[in-house]
């Protein structure tokens, strides 16, 4: 393995690790499930690193969470929604807007399909303003940090 990989695996254990802790400490408890600032982590990782960079963080981070967090259950789900999330909000140049959106929307509406799966239409249709709002939020602060790095000198 070279240098260069294991720099970069460090890197992604250690975005991990600490996005992990910025879900858990900053975590509340909702009708279903929770509202936590896990997505500014995933969105700092593919802002800072890129998409596949950002997939992994949002992988890993989603999954360990809700095994974490007493929800197992959502634990493939979460690897697959913050997956997903962390590439698409990794896209750069003339893709950096669709990959934003299609952020958000595929982590909410993947959610949304997981829990009229589990419980029904009614109780899923609950979860969107949450997500969407995590979501939102989280890629709000995770840009927030890219400039704070960018100003701090990397």
């Amino acid at each position: 393995m070279t240098k260069t990989k294991i720099k970069t695996l460090t890197l992604l254990a250690i975005i991990t690790a600490l996005t992990l802790v910025l879900g858990k400490v900053f975590q509340f408890s909702m009708a279903l499930g929770f509202f936590t600032l896990l997505d500014v982590g995933i969105y700092f990782a593919a802002f800072y690193l890129g998409k596949k960079e950002g997939a992994t963080v949002g992988a890993l981070a989603g999954f360990l969470i809700d095994l974490l967090s007493g929800y197992p259950q959502y634990m493939l789900v979460s690897l697959v929604a913050h997956g997903a999330q962390g590439y698409l909000a990794g896209w750069t140049g003339k893709k950096r807007l669709l990959g934003l959106i299609l952020s958000v929307l595929v982590m909410v509406a993947t959610y949304f399909i997981a829990e009229t799966v589990m419980t029904n239409v009614g109780t899923a249709l609950t979860t969107v303003v949450g997500n969407s709002l995590q979501s939102l939020v989280g890629m709000a602060l995770g840009y927030a940090l890219v400039q704070l790095m960018k100003r701090v000198g990397n």
